[in-house]
């Protein structure tokens, strides 16, 4: 039986493997179905992680995580988990290779996917232009114009964010009426510096290889050029909670309205021994710095959790 299994191998994940190695769990498994990074590796540049005096890319950022990780024992399996369920003593871990694993504590580190508009050259220019996340990426275009894609409370609290940076951002909606809370919608329409782009939606990104130029867009039928060398898109987050589903269509621990993990400040869910960590879990605020703190906060309490025997 392991001590501690993590599901996920991103910064929440790997931060966790290295703290409960380092810190005395001597059987940690982190799976992944990928290579270990998470969805950072898919951004350009990454300037805000602290004690990088250079910007670098997401991948460059996650190169050496890993390998500092496993040096203190960490072992990573690359298998997809299908579940994860409780068991006679403690939880059972079932993978997609049809092998089932059992783990006196689990971390979930799954996180969370934005969800695609689906227009065309999205995927193209996605890390190299368009982005989903304007707190990352946002002082990449300071003083110039951008557009912001979506009609909800991030898009119009990232709109607003955005125009503390950018000379000027569009607002793409493809409503009339925004699905923001009203006090939001109030200081999107006194920003002098928004702009609406209403009944609208976004056809297609254009570009080069150093990246977007402009964007196409439909308003009812009418074609837009607009030529911005930034587009943010917010049109919903997928949570990555699969593997908390059981079979019964159940939820393995609590999760709110929106299907993310509710936790305590250390990060523990409302089965004991059961962690949620990083973008999964509610109100993360989905940076790196964050995820890796929240992998910490959930290892050291496992460890704890596991030489009490499960008290």
């Amino acid at each position: 039986m392991l001590d501690l299994a993590i599901i996920g191998g991103g910064p929440a994940g790997l931060t966790a493997g290295l703290y409960a190695t380092r810190g005395g769990l001597e059987n940690v498994v982190m799976y992944e179905k990928g290579m270990p990074g998470g969805q950072i590796t898919l951004s350009s540049e990454v300037e805000n992680y602290p004690g990088i005096c250079e910007p670098v890319s997401g991948i460059e950022l996650m190169e050496c995580w890993p390998k500092q990780a496993m040096r203190f024992g960490l072992k990573y399996e690359m298998d997809e988990v299908k579940r994860v369920r409780k068991g006679e003593e403690g939880f059972v871990v079932e993978l997609a290779s049809g092998k089932e694993q059992e783990a006196k504590s689990v971390i979930i580190a799954t996180g969370s996917t934005p969800k695609r508009a689906g227009f065309e050259g999205e995927e193209e220019f996605l890390g190299k232009g368009i982005s989903t996340c304007a707190t990352c990426d946002g002082f990449f275009y300071k003083d110039q114009e951008v557009a912001v894609l979506g009609g909800g409370d991030t898009a119009l609290e990232e709109a607003l964010y955005l125009a503390k940076i950018a000379s000027k951002v569009y607002l793409i909606h493809r409503r009339d009426k925004f699905r923001a809370a009203p006090t939001t919608v109030k200081k999107v329409l006194e920003n002098p510096k928004i702009e609406l782009i209403l009944n609208a939606t976004v056809v297609k990104a254009y570009g080069d290889e150093r990246g977007l130029q402009g964007i196409i867009i439909d308003q009812q039928g009418r074609r837009i050029d607009l030529k911005v060398p930034g587009l943010f898109v917010f049109v919903g987050m997928k949570v990555n909670n699969e593997v908390l589903k059981q079979a019964d269509g159940s939820f393995l621990c609590r999760v709110n309205q929106w299907g993310e993990v509710v936790v305590d400040l250390r990060m523990r869910t409302s089965v004991p021994g059961l962690y949620a960590a990083g973008d999964i879990r509610q109100d993360a605020p989905k940076q790196v710095v964050c995820a890796a703190a929240d992998g910490a906060t959930a290892a050291i309490d496992a460890i704890g959790y596991v030489e009490r025997g499960g008290e």
